[in-house]
């Protein structure tokens, strides 16, 4: 098999969230990569919402991609808004791309909430990178 390359992208808006995302997501991939020859590299987004703009800027250097980030519930209208528009292009993108993205994009209602889903036994940067992998590998 030859050697896989993946991209992860994270949002650090909320820093202390992103680093325990992308903790997780590299964990399993270097787990993964002791038996299958895979490459990762990140690049950084300033919110969830430029996450579909820099995987299809780099569609064609990748084999699959993980999108880290989170989005909190405010007191406005904007967190639906977000939250819709950036599951549903990177949707889009993964089905018109061909290609998996593992989606570990929180949706919280607060805080406390996302550092859970970050940093204990249900990160979701290691359910993402499980989920992009397993296709990328499996097929």
């Amino acid at each position: 098999m030859k050697k896989k390359k993946v991209l992860i992208v994270v949002s650090n808006y909320y820093e202390d969230i992103a680093n325990g995302l992308l903790e997780g997501a590299e964990n399993h991939i270097n787990n993964v990569s002791k038996k299958f020859d895979i490459e990762y590299n990140i690049k950084y987004s300033p919110g969830s919402f430029e996450i579909p703009f820099l995987i299809n800027t780099n569609k064609n250097l990748y084999d699959g991609f993980i999108a880290l980030g989170c989005i909190i519930r405010g007191e406005t209208y904007h967190f639906e808004i977000i939250s819709n528009e950036v599951t549903r292009k990177i949707m889009d993108l993964s089905v018109s791309l061909n290609k998996p993205i593992g989606f570990g994009i929180l949706t919280c209602e607060n805080k406390e909430q996302a550092k859970e889903r970050s940093s204990s036994y249900r990160n979701k940067g290691i359910e993402s990178a499980k989920a992009c992998l397993k296709i990328l590998l499996d097929g």
